[in-house]
């Protein structure tokens, strides 16, 4: 299958409940960068809150290198920000930001998939598993153009190694932007979860990200910043997710 055959049918998977995938149990969502956990689970995570399931989110990497070149955000400036914006999204999302969200802090660009950082990251998220007694981690695609969504996703596999009887889901942020004919492999399974209920909350959330969805930090011209062609393909009232077999 190539990648533009899976992203097609991604939106075509049938639509599952929680409690259909993960029975009674916790989550885990594992993000790259702060923001990728609104973008593609922003619904996921309204969803589970206002079930009352229990619910991490661990935030990879630091964050700094969306604007490398700022001197008004140097890097522990720009680092503080992006966890405060998270704090404050994931607090729109029901979650509580003083006990449900783990700042691994590994460097942005440069997350490791091996040795001793990348070991101290897959504890971490064991121990999170362990938590809430969580039956799933969703973690960024596998073939997501990024390097560190690549990195979390080996992270992820491995934790999930070293754990019985959980389950482990792949979403994308930047999957469009892969050539449509690059094979990608076949997927064993997955759903879609229907997020209409927390949609507005995911949009908030989203927007909480104002180092990534505005112009607030002007002195870097290259800064990363999300298009609206960018936020349109997560506001839809569904979010999709891939089922890894590994």
């Amino acid at each position: 299958m190539d990648a533009g055959e899976m992203l097609s049918a991604a939106h075509s998977f049938a639509f599952s409940t929680l409690d259909e995938r993960l029975g009674k149990g916790g989550l885990v969502v594992i993000a790259p960068h702060p923001d990728d956990e609104s973008l593609a689970c922003g619904g996921l995570i309204a969803e589970a809150c206002a079930q009352g399931r229990p619910t991490r989110v661990v935030i990879v990497s630091d964050g700094t290198g969306s604007h490398p070149a700022s001197k008004t955000h140097p890097e522990s400036r720009l680092r503080d920000l992006r966890e405060d914006e998270t704090r404050q999204a994931v607090s729109e999302l029901g979650l509580d930001p003083r006990y449900d969200i783990v700042f691994l802090r590994l460097p942005d660009r440069f997350v490791p998939s091996e040795g001793p950082a990348a070991k101290k990251a897959i504890g971490r998220i064991i121990e999170c598993v362990k938590e809430v007694e969580a039956q799933a981690l969703f973690v960024s695609w596998r073939h997501d153009p990024h390097c560190d969504h690549q990195a979390s996703y080996r992270i992820a596999r491995a934790a999930r190694h070293k754990l019985s009887g959980v389950r482990l889901y792949e979403y994308t942020v930047w999957g469009s932007a892969l050539p449509p004919t690059m094979p990608v492999g076949q997927v064993s399974d997955g759903f879609r979860l229907w997020i209409d209920r927390g949609r507005s909350k995911k949009q908030r959330a989203i927007a909480a990200h104002r180092s990534q969805t505005t112009d607030m930090i002007k002195d870097d011209p290259n800064g990363f910043r999300l298009t609206e062609s960018d936020l349109a393909r997560f506001d839809y009232p569904y979010e999709f997710f891939f089922e890894s077999a590994e």
